[in-house]
């Protein structure tokens, strides 16, 4: 069972599936907290008992073994009797709280600050958001007055206060000011003798254009802390002070110089370039495949722009420039499931038409980019016309010795490698080609794409040594060329090796749910959407153990494979029986071979011989590969030990 633990507010522990477990009364939590205040450390006996009670009852010793007994309870219901507990353990004379760092919010959050430090601006303001984010009140807030909670809670609230800091100072560098305002403001009422907060608000009032309020924030801090304090502000604040009175350059952002070629060039398009012409749709397209590859809301707006574009360029009853303006978007997709099934076909019908209005006679290149954007805008359904386009674009593409096209033609080849399980070693040198022709040629996207297409390929092989260094070599490039969304995947994947390595299942759960905050940002919601529970799930039965229950979890389009093994783990056998009847076949995409092992898993559990059966043959394909590994994602461990299970009741 995977337990989080929180103390960034009322002091909880939370279960695999979000669900606060029941650690009885406050004592309980009182003991629980200041074992995690500890850090790892070993509390004694003695001292539980004078951080409990101002004066001891006779019993206390036995209370406090007590309250570990029932808190061991609740943490790990599943321990078998008499057999040591994992997290909360005995050590001599005392006890210790031993889950992985990131299984605590306030060891996750100081974790997050040291390391935003060293990051880069962009990442530093992100990373500080993401974790300003976990707390949830006053840190330890059900127990002011132990002495033991309030020096916690004074190094977690000055560490809080350095992040709210250092994330206003990432923001300025950023060329955010404005954004970085209201929080400083906040800062500086609350805690009005932090000089830093002062001098990063005057500062961020000067950038936002506001130097009169910057002016009046400088006399404002001066006659506080000496009203307050009795010291005159310190030499940046008044160095800053006689800055904006001059309107040093100093006080100009670095950052605003990088842009100021772009705003120029912005501002002359926009001056002479007409938004509907040809120009302007190609430009449009340039424009949106680069604002693609950073994710989030600039993935989204990429994806709904090129839609209008296309829709657009027919309009003006152009199928060349329709042809272009479909083709120039190759965006590198390593996911076989589409983030909007209902646009992808629309571009598929625009891209179809456009191909039958230039015929065979049009242009090889034009064509092989209308074949592969049918391929890619496909993927993840069970389409041969597409898999037929992905062939066709490929052979032109060699024909042709074009480097960038056959990248993107072998893109759209991977996409339709899924429709049987197995396939690992093909799709390593699909992965190995896109690495070798993108590399030579200068591809970056591409070249980072083919090392997530071998990490993905050699980590089905069990070669995770090898999965290893295409993490660290899509991690190098994106680094160097501001592809954010890589470090999506290569989360993930890390997540999924301590699953494959017999990491201790707590330990996996909080990498998974740690891998899983940045989704919704991400703007994947073909990847997002189930995927967390479906992990988690996927632990549980690596380990044996059955599916949880209850409300509050959604696996989105897993859900007809999950839904039967959810009726077994709550004792509902025949509904779960009758429901393996009506399961539809899995779709051809990263996750086939995970969802036929939850189909076998529950027709095992049921009897059911002829489904047992179909789950063996289709994982057939899969005996030499990690279950689910191809993903990147998660495992479900050797497709070899499902296909033992599945002989055992099917015909194999």
């Amino acid at each position: 069972m995977t337990v989080v633990f929180e103390v960034l507010g009322p002091v909880r522990a939370v279960g695999p599936a979000g669900e606060p477990l029941d650690l009885k009364g406050p004592r309980h939590r009182e003991v629980l907290g200041r074992l995690v205040a500890a850090e790892g450390r070993v509390v004694t006996v003695d001292r539980l008992v004078d951080d409990l009670w101002a004066a001891p009852p006779a019993n206390a010793v036995g209370a406090v073994r007590t309250f570990v007994a029932t808190l061991r309870r609740a943490l790990e219901p599943d321990r078998a009797p008499r057999t040591p507990s994992r997290l909360l353990v005995s050590r001599g004379n005392g006890y210790a709280l031993c889950p992985s760092r990131d299984a605590v919010d306030a060891w996750r959050f100081e974790d997050a600050v040291g390391a935003a430090r060293q990051a880069p601006a962009r990442r530093a303001a992100d990373d500080l958001d993401r974790a300003l984010g976990w707390w949830q009140g006053t840190a330890y807030a059900e127990f002011p007055d132990p002495h033991w909670a309030r020096a916690a809670r004074g190094r977690l609230d000055e560490l809080r206060l350095h992040a709210v800091e250092a994330r206003a100072a990432a923001w300025l560098d950023l060329g955010r000011a404005a954004g970085a305002v209201p929080d400083l403001d906040a800062l500086v009422a609350e805690h009005p003798w932090r000089e830093r907060a002062w001098w990063l608000l005057a500062l961020a009032l000067y950038r936002d254009g506001r130097q009169g309020e910057s002016l009046a924030v400088l006399r404002r801090a001066r006659e506080t802390l000496v009203d307050r304090l009795g010291l005159d502000p310190g030499d940046d604040l008044r160095r800053l002070e006689v800055d904006v009175l001059n309107r040093s350059r100093r006080l100009t952002a670095p950052v605003h110089d990088h842009d100021q070629p772009w705003a120029h060039a912005t501002a002359q398009y926009e001056r002479t370039v007409a938004a509907g012409s040809r120009t302007g749709l190609r430009s449009t397209v340039d424009l949106l495949r680069t604002l693609a590859v950073t994710g989030g809301e600039n993935l989204v707006a990429a994806r709904e722009q090129r839609l209008a574009a296309i829709l657009a360029a027919e309009r003006a009853g152009d199928p060349d420039l329709t042809a272009r303006i479909i083709g120039a978007y190759d965006v590198p997709a390593i996911w076989s499931r589409s983030d909007d099934a209902a646009q992808a076909r629309q571009v598929v019908d625009a891209a179809r038409r456009t191909l039958a209005a230039l015929g065979p006679a049009g242009p090889d290149p034009v064509r092989a980019r209308l074949l592969t954007t049918i391929a890619i805008e496909s993927r993840g359904t069970d389409d041969p016309d597409a898999r037929r386009a992905a062939g066709e674009a490929e052979r032109i593409a060699r024909e042709l010795g074009d480097p960038a096209l056959l990248v993107f033609a072998l893109n759209g080849v991977f996409l339709h490698t899924f429709t049987e399980a197995g396939g690992a070693a093909r799709r390593d040198g699909i992965g190995a080609e896109i690495v070798d022709v993108a590399s030579r040629h200068g591809l970056t996207t591409y070249e980072i794409l083919g090392h997530l297409v071998r990490l993905q390929a050699r980590a089905a092989l069990a070669d995770l040594a090898g999965a290893d260094t295409h993490a660290a070599a899509a991690e190098h490039l994106a680094e160097r060329h501001e592809s954010p969304l890589v470090a999506v995947f290569t989360r993930w994947y890390r997540a999924m090796r301590a699953a494959a390595t017999g990491a201790e299942p707590g330990t996996v759960a909080a990498a998974y749910r740690e891998a899983a905050r940045p989704l919704p940002e991400a703007g994947m919601p073909g990847l997002e959407q189930g995927l967390l529970p479906l992990a988690l799930l996927s632990l549980r039965l690596l380990h044996d153990r059955p599916a949880p229950t209850g409300p509050g979890l959604d696996y989105g389009p897993y859900e007809p494979w999950v839904r039967p093994l959810v009726l077994l783990a709550e004792g509902d056998r025949p509904r779960a029986r009758a429901l393996l009847r009506t399961v539809p076949q899995p779709p051809p995409d990263h996750l086939l071979d995970v969802r036929w092992c939850l189909v076998g898993e529950a027709a095992v559990a049921t009897g059911d011989r002829e489904l047992a059966g179909r789950a063996h043959a289709a994982l057939e394909p899969a005996a030499g590969e990690l279950a689910g590994a191809g993903s990147g994602l998660l495992t479900l461990g050797p497709t070899a030990r499902w296909l033992g299970r599945l002989a055992r009741v099917g015909t194999a």
